[in-house]
């Protein structure tokens, strides 16, 4: 799930402690029920309020039916808060998000091209839209946005992550790899990057490095079923078929649904 945006709202009026306590909640409770129930009572003041303060209190609880995976709901307090301020980038950001969740790419899609319309620094819009053009198969497009990301935010590891595996499913091996050791230079704890490099290793015929960064990822995620099942066939492409085979069974113990870790053993003629 995505990260999203929250509002503090700028109350002018607060005539009892217990409006206080409404404020409180809307814009401060980590409870999703609490500031729920919190921004419905800002909201159900009416005119009472300001138009800016019920579209933020529309956002607030939008983002609490979000993080409840209450994506319809999200989408509708969001639609809310926009046609209340219209000019929100980050309501439409956060909707972008929320569409993103229902596999609705082509509406996050036009949600990030109106925040990026907004505010064109806006560095998690064009890093989302990259990810949304991924999904769609275009690599190009998502690279544009991952770069755009990078020159706004150069710090952040996640977007140096995602246009590697955007390179990578481009065929750029090397690129992908400069990517992937960039954003572990600035999050040394990032498994998922040591993770796709060691792939793109893998791809280039670089067994030992694959296998080195695969350890590294498993050292930083002792559960990372993929990292388990990447090294696994690491270990048969050298012919360490007892390691491969630990490899797949350890995947089976973390989750023991995976499929790929199932048909490895079956092709090696192991049991889980």
């Amino acid at each position: 799930m995505k990260s999203i945006f929250v509002f503090a709202l700028a109350l002018t009026v607060c005539a009892t402690g217990v409006w206080a306590d409404e404020r409180d909640d809307c814009n401060q409770s980590a409870d999703p029920n609490r500031r729920i129930r919190g921004c419905t009572q800002v909201i159900e003041r009416g005119e009472k309020e300001t138009p800016k303060n019920r579209s933020l209190a529309y956002d607030n609880r939008g983002n609490a039916y979000y993080k409840m995976g209450e994506f319809g709901r999200a989408i509708s307090d969001f639609s809310a808060a926009i046609a209340l301020n219209p000019n929100d980038a980050i309501a439409h950001y956060n909707r972008g998000n929320a569409y993103d969740e229902r596999a609705e790419l082509d509406s996050a899609i036009a949600d990030w091209d109106k925040a990026i319309s907004i505010n064109q620094n806006y560095a998690a819009a064009y890093g989302n839209r990259g990810i949304a053009y991924r999904k769609m198969g275009e690599f190009g497009r998502a690279i544009a946005d991952y770069t755009k990301a990078i020159k706004i935010n150069p710090n952040d590891a996640d977007f140096y992550t995602n246009r590697g595996v955007a390179y990578g499913r481009k065929g750029n091996t090397d690129r992908a790899i400069a990517d992937y050791t960039k954003a572990i230079a600035i999050d040394p704890k990032n498994a998922v990057a040591y993770t796709n490099r060691g792939a793109e290793y893998y791809r280039k015929g670089e067994v030992d490095r694959a296998i080195a960064d695969y350890d590294e990822a498993i050292k930083r995620k002792p559960k990372h079923v993929i990292a388990y099942n990447n090294r696994s066939i690491a270990y048969q492409e050298k012919g360490e078929v007892d390691r491969a085979i630990a490899d797949l069974r350890k995947a089976l113990e973390i989750n023991p649904s995976d499929q790929d870790a199932k048909e490895g053993l079956k092709r090696l003629g192991a049991t889980p």
